[in-house]
């Protein structure tokens, strides 16, 4: 196994809330067209411990017309098809900000602070204007892929949590490099972390725990500087 963890103490002392010391915590997700993997992490000793692991929907309707609203919107004439994605984005923000405030509140109540959340990213080219997506059905994958995650970032900002982004194919890589871990090493810990909670413990759920990690070692290293 590679070498230890260098961290700062995760504690936040929140003001005049009961005088509580706060240890922090990170919430990770991945996600998919309508729903995301999502997991949240403390340290303790340097090393990961899973809080909270769900799989929150982010759509009202859970059916392919809103789970993939670029799909359904090159249907329709690009006015329409403008207020569908917008109506679908929007709805996604409030329930995502749901989502987090809830969990905010569920592990305050047991001593953490959610201070940052970690979110693997396509490796993808920014997005061209609505019009030439819906003309390109591999650029309305991506975008129904890249809809749910802006709503996620800023459903997290709203929560005033700080961001942590990384391209998924660089995750595990880096994850080990910035850990000092071998890769087996780091899958072994993944699949470890979600035998106390059980099924479901997928990649879904092992690639949100690693970045959620991934994001309290950066909020770490930046406390040191």
């Amino acid at each position: 196994m590679g070498g230890r963890i260098e961290c700062l103490p995760f504690i936040y002392q929140l003001p005049d809330w009961q005088g509580k010391i706060m240890k922090h915590a990170a919430l990770g997700f991945r996600t998919h067209s309508g729903w995301t993997a999502l997991v949240a992490v403390s340290l303790e000793k340097d090393q990961p411990r899973v809080l909270v692991r769900q799989r929150p929907k982010l759509v009202q309707t859970f059916t392919y017309e809103f789970r993939q609203p670029y799909h359904t919107a090159a249907k329709m004439p690009l006015d329409k098809a403008r207020d569908f994605v917008s109506r679908i984005e929007e709805g996604a923000k409030r329930m995502a900000e749901g989502v987090i405030r809830s969990i905010q509140t569920d592990l305050r109540k047991q001593g953490y602070e959610l201070t940052c959340f970690g979110l693997p990213l396509a490796s993808t080219k920014p997005l061209p204007n609505l019009d030439k997506i819906l003309r390109s059905h591999a650029l309305i994958h991506t975008a129904d892929g890249e809809l749910f995650r802006r709503t996620l970032i800023y459903a997290s900002g709203r929560c005033n949590v700080a961001g942590f982004t990384i391209k998924e194919r660089e995750l595990v890589v880096e994850a080990c490099k910035t850990l000092s871990i071998k890769n087996e090493d780091l899958m072994g810990r993944l699949t470890a972390l979600g035998k106390p909670i059980g099924s479901p413990w997928s990649q879904d759920e092992k690639f949100a725990a690693l970045a959620a990690w991934l994001a309290l070692f950066a909020q770490g290293q930046r406390g040191r500087s």
